[in-house]
């Protein structure tokens, strides 16, 4: 009777608008019809949303793997319909073929659509298709057309968690995964159930994404014929074995030959001619009577007159990494370390020839992952050979020297590989894990100074709050410690207990007035969330357990 009670007044609370003394509360996703989500409050939905998958355990989040998704996000977001869109890209653990575009640029992807890839072009065409509903705004279009729709949308994936909650569940929990599972369905189906037309203006504003992005254009039809191979795969199965991504993206052979047509209209429409340059290339575009397109001007008032810009200036197309993002990805996404390593021995064995580089470097990190570190220190020195100044090599070589008991030739690496990529981010965060594994105030002492200058950009970066906060800790400064902690509680979707640490931290009496004021800060920000998930019923179980 309580999960149907919590669920109930979930929904009344949902329905009701928010007056705009509230504004500091969730987003009011269920207000009366004609009201349009402003931007700041789609970015609010949009976190909160991505909050709560990593409450749930579903998001994957490796430094590498975040930072190879981004940038690759980032260049076809810099060179979509809307370069000035804040684009949040991030990877889910799960091994379905799917990939989802909701409010406030925040674009989600399975690990197993980057493992059915063969290319980063293949991967870069979804995520443009993605880009593309996001810029056109059919989600936001599909929010205003089905605002009746949409207060059941939230209860599926808000209710789910209360129902988690009063059967006692944790967010490790069976059935807590089980409800969340259920309630992504929901959402993806009901809110980004795109129309026919949505599906094809995205493909066709994509594409042009695409190509200005320095990517193969044939990829898009590409990897659509191989989703449709999919589906025919598992046609008689039932509709529960087609690729999620299928389910609201369906693939038809007009659509497949749609995107040929797009790219050999977009070949013989314009012709690119590209001059190196320091820090990337200088791209300049001429249509087929030779006239240069469009170039970008400087309104600079500074300036005497205005400037007509390069068109780009930036590393373009694939960024090399692709093998290797995709092969971390297949050892951290499977079940178990050991489930990894038998996922080679079965590559290996259906290939009839050795594992390639990319594929060795995978099984090291499924090696390192199950605690055998000498096994993937091995096979990582004969990598290390084979491509020297490899990053994804040299982080995991540091990491396999640390944990088999040379942490100072792991230092020495990890101190050289950062005089030559300072403030790399996953070298920076690799460094501060495993010097926090090694422990000890000097470590700690290192890991807060390396992590220091990435304090500007990390605020909504869990895994640095994480570090941040152990380093303190073995440093010996609590007050910061608790601080990180308390933040990285929040990131992580658990709200309450960031309010609970943080009003904790502010009892002690040995704070300094800028560590006081910090708190307070967060306190007055947090607390109206806190409040809000309060009266609608939804508290931590973990909390509640206390």
């Amino acid at each position: 009777m309580r999960p149907i009670l919590l669920a109930t007044a979930l929904t009344l609370a949902l329905a009701a608008p928010l007056a705009a003394s509230q504004d500091s509360r969730l987003p009011d996703i269920g207000s009366s019809a004609g009201e349009l989500l402003t931007p700041a409050r789609q970015a609010e939905y949009g976190g909160m949303m991505l909050r709560e998958l990593r409450n749930y355990g579903y998001l994957l989040e490796d430094p590498l793997i975040t930072d190879w998704l981004q940038t690759v996000g980032s260049r076809l977001g810099a060179d979509s319909d809307n370069p000035q869109q804040a684009y949040t890209f991030f990877m889910m653990r799960d091994r379905q073929i799917n990939a989802f575009a909701t409010l406030g640029g925040y674009i989600g992807m399975n690990a197993g659509l980057v493992l059915t890839a063969d290319r980063e072009d293949e991967m870069a065409a979804v995520l443009s298709h993605e880009i593309a509903h996001v810029t056109q705004q059919h989600v936001l279009r599909g929010v205003e057309r089905a605002q009746r729709d949409q207060v059941p949308i939230l209860l599926g994936m808000l209710g789910a968690i209360v129902l988690a909650q009063a059967a006692g569940g944790s967010s490790s929990g069976d059935a807590s995964q089980a409800a969340i599972a259920s309630a992504m369905g929901l959402m993806q189906q009901r809110q980004i159930d795109y129309t026919r037309s949505n599906e094809s203006e995205a493909d066709r504003v994509g594409i042009r994404t695409l190509s200005r992005a320095g990517y193969d254009i044939d990829a898009m039809a590409g990897f659509f014929a191989k989703l449709q191979q999919a589906t025919r795969a598992s046609r008689g199965s039932g509709r529960e074995q087609v690729p999620d991504y299928l389910q609201t993206h369906p693939v038809t052979t007009t659509r497949i030959s749609e995107a040929r047509q797009r790219a050999d209209q977009l070949r013989g429409d314009q012709i690119t001619a590209t001059t190196r340059v320091p820090g990337g290339e200088h791209v300049e575009r001429f249509d087929r009577r030779g006239i240069t397109l469009p170039e970008s001007r400087s309104d600079n008032p500074l300036l005497p007159i205005p400037v007509t810009l390069p068109t780009q200036v930036f590393q373009r197309g694939d960024t090399g990494q692709f093998d290797w993002a995709r092969e971390r990805l297949r050892a951290l996404s499977a079940s178990t370390p050991s489930a990894a390593v038998r996922e080679y021995e079965t590559l290996r064995r259906q290939a009839g020839k050795p594992l390639t580089a990319p594929q060795r470097y995978g099984l090291a990190i499924a090696h390192l992952q199950g605690g055998d570190s000498r096994t993937a220190l091995t096979e990582l020195r004969r990598l290390d050979d084979e491509h020297p100044d490899n990053l994804w090599i040299t982080l995991a070589l540091g990491e396999a020297e640390s944990r088999t008991g040379d942490p100072a030739a792991a230092n020495r690496r990890f101190d050289a590989l950062l005089q030559r990529l300072p403030q790399n981010r996953p070298a920076v965060l690799t460094y501060a894990k495993v010097l926090n594994e090694q422990g000890g105030r000097e470590a700690g002492q290192r890991s807060q100074a390396i992590l220091r200058p990435l304090m500007a950009r990390a605020g909504d970066d869990p895994v640095f709050q994480q570090h941040f906060a152990r380093a303190n800790e073995l440093a010996g400064d609590t007050a910061r410690a608790g601080e990180a902690y308390a933040e990285a509680a929040y990131l992580n979707g658990r709200p309450e207990q960031a309010l609970i640490q943080l009003q904790n931290l502010k009892n002690q009496g040995d704070l300094d007035f800028y560590a006081r004021a910090r708190i307070d800060a967060r306190i007055a920000t947090i607390t109206p969330e806190v409040l809000e998930l309060r009266r609608q019923g939804i508290r931590d179980p973990d909390v509640e357990r206390r």
